[in-house]
């Protein structure tokens, strides 16, 4: 270069641009008139994409973009930072900036296009990296750096052992604490710990033998007030809702589950305290066998796993909070339907006593198929004696315990509950492929249609039974039930009757006006209550003669009046 001025050399490969193939010449442009410059160039390079190095060739021949290059070489050769053009200070000696000039350094190397001109408006938040890595100032521009960027301290909103009590719950709290343990510097015994239990932890009072024990695990027969914090203070358990204070007192710490055992002790101290039960301490055995009743019930309803155990979550959907409340408030445990009233389990028991012929404990197929005067098939009772629908806990092949007639009972009485869904949906469903099909709802339905023709009653032929069970349960493809499809109405327990109980199929036929006048007398009463209403009367009464134990009978004595 001579005398001050910048000599560039352009050289393009003319191949998609000549149609002969020839060489492009090289043009020499030496700050001479732009005008001349731009005719040669519009002529050498007629393609539109060729714009931009057009444009670029224009900027760089005039003698202020000359002089920029120029001063930015010299700053690189000496090490010093690169100013940005665009910025306050490189306005041309106009003072305006050139319409064509760059505003990166960068784009003068072509790592990025050309950025619009500045104007009064905020310049576009292109490449704010390129910029910052190029040594850009953001003036002017609403995006700031990342490491500039102010955030707000965001609130913990989980907190996996329970939220911390409130300002206001934990004073509230620790003064009745402080009340409590004032005069008992050595602690309080269990009787005294009740209040603390009932006042303090908000539980039910059967709930204070087990908190005790777990606080007092050297067994000195005391609490301090320190021993007691550390266990409920500290676990969060002031402010936690009821089921996760249930949940956390009952297990192991070594378990994140409840298992059966962990309801023993609040059955022993609900048996030794509620009044509804005194009548029962006499009999220990069938202490026992209630107990053992309620918390099957308990694992039937809630344990939705299947695997005996129940989870934190599982116990947060449930309604046994509500139950537990109600054992707490009702001297009548009857009246407490869920769970834990004694005619229930009277009912279970009796039940289970007189299908039990040799009274081993154990039944095996025979006795079950005189279950309900021989309401059931043969084949259902095949599957169940399978293990299909759930695992025996007897321990004796061919035989099903307690617990194992409990959770069929339950099953059979109230079919419009999720377990017993599930239940038999697992009896019928032969192949496991959890599809109810045509073939496997006759396999099933052909034992009845049998039983129908031996005791002279008109059969309802197969096709028919499909379409009546179709239109009633409305499954969302055709000839295929699906326990979703179940789950949604709530006739699906006559699905299940129509192929294997005989006895309760006839009177959905019929329309027995008496279950009819039942069902309406009460919404709120499940199957299994009103079956094991009627039942307890039955029992009761064949006990006794004309007198119900308990004084059951005139409570219960409307319900057995003709219906019209």
């Amino acid at each position: 270069m001579a005398g001050g001025g910048l000599r560039v050399d352009v050289s393009r490969d003319e191949g998609d641009e000549h149609a002969e193939g020839a060489a492009q010449p090289k043009g020499r442009f030496s700050g001479g008139s732009p005008s001349s410059e731009s005719s040669l160039v519009q002529q050498r390079f007629p393609s539109s994409k060729m714009k931009v190095d057009e444009l670029f060739i224009q900027w760089l021949s005039l003698p202020e973009s000359q002089k920029l290059v120029m001063s930015l070489l010299e700053d690189a050769k000496a090490g010093r930072p690169l100013i940005a053009p665009g910025g306050p200070n490189s306005h041309s000696a106009s003072g305006s900036l050139s319409p064509l000039s760059p505003t990166s350094a960068s784009s003068l190397f072509g790592a990025t296009p050309p950025l619009s001109p500045r104007s009064d408006k905020p310049m576009s938040p292109k490449s704010p990296l390129r910029r910052q890595a190029s040594g850009l100032s953001h003036a002017g521009s609403p995006v700031k750096s990342h490491a500039n960027r102010s955030f707000e301290a965001i609130p913990q909103f989980y907190f996996p052992n329970g939220p911390p009590a409130t300002e206001d719950v934990a004073k509230q709290c620790m003064v009745k604490i402080h009340q409590f343990f004032h005069e008992h510097a050595e602690g309080l015994n269990g009787e005294a710990f009740m209040a603390v239990t009932q006042e303090v932890c908000n539980l039910p009072s059967y709930f204070n033998s087990v908190i005790f024990q777990r606080i007092d695990t050297e067994n000195t027969g005391l609490i301090t007030k320190d021993a007691f914090m550390r266990f409920w203070v500290d676990r969060r358990l002031l402010a936690a809702d009821m089921a996760t204070q249930i949940f956390h007192v009952l297990k192991q710490d070594h378990q994140n589950y409840l298992v059966q055992d962990d309801f023993k002790p609040i059955m022993r101290e609900l048996l030794n305290r509620h009044p509804g039960l005194e009548f029962l301490h006499d009999t220990p055995e069938f202490q026992e066998r209630y107990a053992e009743t309620v918390i099957y019930r308990i694992f039937y309803h809630i344990s939705r796993s299947g695997n005996g155990r129940i989870s934190l979550r599982e116990l947060k959907k449930s309604n046994l909070m509500l139950a537990l409340q109600q054992v707490e408030e009702e001297e009548d445990i009857n009246k407490v339907l869920k769970y834990f009233s004694y005619e229930h389990f009277y009912v279970v028991y009796c039940k289970f006593w007189e299908l039990d012929s040799d009274h081993d404990f154990l039944i095996d197929k025979d006795d079950l198929l005189r279950y309900g005067n021989h309401a059931l098939t043969y084949r259902i009772v095949e599957r169940i004696f399978a293990q299909v629908p759930r695992p025996f806990t007897s321990g004796v092949d061919g035989k099903m315990g307690y617990e194992d007639f409990v959770w069929f009972i339950l099953s059979e009485e109230d079919k419009s509950s999720e377990p017993s869904l599930e239940y038999w949906f697992r009896c019928v469903d032969l192949d496991g492929d959890e599809r109810i099909t045509a073939p496997e709802m006759q396999y099933f339905y052909e034992e009845q249609l049998h039983r129908m023709e031996c005791m002279a009653q008109e059969p309802v032929l197969f096709e028919d039974v499909v379409c009546q069970m179709a239109d009633m349960i409305k499954p969302a493809k055709d000839g295929v039930m699906t326990l979703r499809d179940l789950k949604g109405c709530r006739l699906s327990g006559n699905f299940f009757n129509i192929l294997f109980n005989l006895n309760k199929f006839v009177a959905f036929e019929t329309r027995d006006p008496f279950l009819i006048r039942q069902e309406r007398e009460d919404p709120t009463l499940t199957e299994w209550d009103r079956f094991a209403r009627a039942e307890y009367i039955r029992l009761s009464m064949e006990d006794e003669g004309d007198d119900a134990s308990n004084g059951s009978a005139e409570v219960w004595d409307e319900s057995l009046e003709a219906p019209f």
